[in-house]
């Protein structure tokens, strides 16, 4: 059974960071890009950061470039998103997604396995 299972969300004082880790099962990461998208609500889903299936090449959202990190672990067939800096504007849920392929997928329909979200709240 294909999963991709999020955690490491929670609540968070501005200038806080999280890292969120996305945990895949019953299929071979090696061979899958990944992306982390995010929703606000009354908010349409946004790409955050993406990578290839090598890890060599990743893009990052202009709203988080600086702030974030993605990375893969295909070992541990583990990605993560390390975010640094939080604003309260980062709120929302974050998921990950895996597509098949080798570069950087920024469109969300293009993602062939979804993570069922972790809530990300920055706020004092």
């Amino acid at each position: 059974q294909v999963q991709l299972v999020e955690s490491g969300g929670g609540l968070v004082q501005p200038g806080g960071s999280l890292r969120l880790s996305c945990a895949a099962s019953g299929f071979s990461l090696d061979y899958y890009a990944i992306g982390w998208f995010r929703q606000a609500p009354g908010k349409e889903r946004e790409g955050v950061s993406f990578m290839g299936s090598s890890g060599r090449t990743a893009y990052y959202a202009d709203s988080v470039q600086g702030r974030f990190t993605i990375s893969r672990d295909n070992a541990k067939k583990t990605v993560y998103l390390q975010m640094n800096s939080l604003k309260p504007e980062d709120t929302a849920v974050y998921y990950c997604a895996a597509k098949y392929g080798t570069r950087t997928y920024q469109g969300p329909y293009e993602y062939d396995y979804w993570g069922q979200g972790t809530q990300v709240t920055v706020s004092t």
